[in-house]
């Protein structure tokens, strides 16, 4: 039984030598097989980050998008389509980070207007 994440496969290896042409009738029969685990790391489905892209940073509702890609992502995970998770994992990874950038540069737009009035309300022949 292989644990979850791993995937076996069966690889042949010929041992001797071949007093005949390889695959005629009569050669060397003797075949070993050695079993490799080849780990595939489960997609991520981001969903942590979207629901803080939802509650803090959502313009143009793109954290609900992220969110949504996101569940869209485990369920596919659940189910088993690893390649249906990894196209809405990196659709929400995208989305998340369109909806940060924004909101960080709307928030950073703010001070700069913020304290742009303030100084020429307050120093007005300066």
């Amino acid at each position: 039984m292989n644990p979850v994440g791993y995937r076996a496969e069966a690889v042949p290896l010929q041992v001797g030598q071949y007093s005949v042409a390889p695959g005629q009738p009569g050669g060397s029969a003797a075949v070993q097989y050695t079993t490799v685990n080849v780990i595939t790391e489960p997609p991520k489905d981001y969903i942590i980050w979207s629901l803080f892209s939802l509650v803090y940073s959502n313009p143009f509702c793109l954290g609900l998008v992220a969110l949504i890609h996101s569940v869209k992502s485990r369920d596919r995970k659940m189910a088993g389509n690893l390649e249906g998770a990894r196209s809405y994992g990196s659709s929400a990874f995208c989305f998340n980070i369109v909806a940060n950038v924004l909101s960080a540069t709307g928030f950073l737009m703010f001070i700069l207007i913020y304290s742009t009035i303030y100084y020429n309300v307050y120093h007005p022949y300066h």
